[in-house]
């Protein structure tokens, strides 16, 4: 296996483990603010489904990453290096919003990231746009994302809206120990989510895995290998395992108060937004999806409660994470060339 290959798989292994370590707190953000789990049980339980979720849930969003950038016209040695920049870039991303306590998007990283380092190595018609197939109705390439990536959050909102209105009529009359009936469900919603995460995130470091093995002519074909399944889910699983507290506090308690109510509703409905998503291929943030089912909750219940500055700064790096990540990439390619340049 040559060297750029093997350090392309363990960059791929540091994104999946980022992702997991970066996310796993939108998951279980909710579950501590409203007290159903403890940290360790909800790390325990977070841990194993995300796991199971790649092994069960296909690889539609492996096969829709995998595609959207064109690099069968590159040298094998440019071509990784293109990957390598990309997925470096994405790292890096995570890193620095994980620090700063920010729950920006994996996938918005991942797509800018290495949409950049293509477009910096071999131009824009490297990068599979989609606009095209979208005159004939057709979503493909960045335009499929990137509509999984924006009707994602909008769909988030409303289903938790829509189901926090329907459950707080449903239970008018309830008395305070329906408390306690809620945190018990919160085991299975966070079972859930957590699962859900598995198939659609761990599936985005699968198709970027692929993509590099198949690059380096050691697959004849674009079909996720069992072993790159199981190496992609340990390693989002570990990273889940070391999951961070700052982003917990931004979700739990940095925008809406949440009890075990507004937790059981906001894990119901993240779970059948990225669920059904990833069994559609449609690639698509966690981070994103938890983050408009509790302003969701809060706008259903009282929107004079919801934290909207908090809301806006989330917003705000939404809408930075994809052209921050590609500027990134790109840094890192031009670095490359720069250093190549120099020595050659």
């Amino acid at each position: 296996m040559e060297p750029l290959v093997v350090v392309a798989v363990l960059l791929v292994v540091a994104f999946d483990f980022t992702n997991g370590f970066h996310d796993a707190s939108n998951m279980i953000a909710t579950i501590i603010a409203s007290r159903a789990l403890t940290p360790a049980q909800a790390i325990t339980l977070i841990s194993l489904f995300s796991f199971l979720g790649p092994l069960l849930g296909g690889t539609a969003v492996a096969d829709t990453i995998g595609g959207f950038v064109r690099l069968d016209d590159l040298d094998r040695p440019d071509a990784l290096v293109v990957i390598l920049c990309g997925v470096g870039g994405t790292v890096a991303w995570n890193l620095l919003t994980w620090r700063a306590g920010i729950p920006s998007s994996s996938s918005h990283a991942l797509v800018g990231a290495l949409s950049g380092a293509v477009v910096a190595a071999s131009g824009l018609d490297h990068v599979v746009w989609g606009l095209d197939a979208l005159e004939h109705g057709r979503l493909v390439g960045v335009t499929r994302i990137a509509a999984a990536l924006l009707l994602s959050p909008l769909l988030g909102f409303a289903l938790a809206f829509l189901l926090q209105r329907g459950m707080h009529r449903a239970l008018a009359r309830a008395t305070p120990r329906a408390n306690r009936r809620l945190r018990s469900g919160q085991w299975l919603t966070a079972a859930g989510l957590a699962f859900s995460h598995g198939t659609n995130d761990a599936q985005k470091g699968m198709g970027i895995l692929t993509l590099t093995l198949v690059t380096g002519g050691l697959l004849p074909g674009f079909e996720v290998p069992l072993w790159g399944v199981l190496l992609c889910a340990s390693a989002i699983t570990l990273g889940t395992l070391f999951g961070g507290w700052r982003i917990v506090r931004t979700l739990g308690f940095g925008i809406y108060r949440i009890r075990p109510l507004h937790g059981f509703d906001s894990q119901l409905a993240s779970t059948a937004i990225v669920l059904g998503a990833g069994l559609l291929g449609g690639p698509v943030s966690t981070t994103h999806v938890v983050s408009s089912s509790i302003m969701g909750i809060g706008a259903s219940e009282h929107p004079r409660a919801v934290r909207w500055s908090k809301a806006r700064e989330i917003a705000i790096t939404w809408l930075v994470t994809l052209p921050g990540a590609a500027l990134l990439g790109a840094i890192l390619r031009g670095t490359v060339s720069i250093v190549e340049t120099i020595f050659s």
